[in-house]
């Protein structure tokens, strides 16, 4: 049984710009896979010699996308991830909200793997 677990990043970028970065195959293929490839609402994460596939159950421009895990005969899971963008509307500060989920036991080994990311996601927005 895996935990769920939310994490903020602040980001330096509007919610337009970040939101492609989150959303389409070439942005993903930026900073959080060595490339993503999609077929419709498909999308495969591919890492290495690993290679994952999630379904685009969620879509909100501008705001949020939710990728649910798919198991490897394409039945979907219970596992999702969800980047979520929210503004401040009095200070215009962006941030990343990350949902995930994870083994009690490795939940910080996969926060850490989220860190790394991120800091590969703000160095693509220049924002580093």
């Amino acid at each position: 049984m895996k935990t769920k677990f939310d994490i903020e990043y602040p980001i330096t970028a509007s919610p337009q710009l970040l939101y492609q970065y989150i959303s389409t195959p070439s942005g993903l293929s930026e900073w959080f896979a060595d490339n993503v490839n999609s077929r419709g609402e498909f999308f495969t994460f591919i890492w290495g010699d690993s290679e994952e596939k999630a379904k685009l159950v969620t879509k909100k421009t501008d705001e949020k996308v939710k990728f649910r895990w798919l198991e490897e005969d394409e039945a979907e899971t219970d596992y999702f991830f969800e980047l979520r963008i929210v503004l401040d509307e009095l200070t215009k500060d962006v941030t990343l909200m990350v949902t995930d989920f994870a083994e009690d036991n490795e939940i910080k080994d996969q926060t850490q793997l989220w860190d790394n990311q991120i800091a590969d996601l703000k160095k693509v927005l220049g924002s580093a």
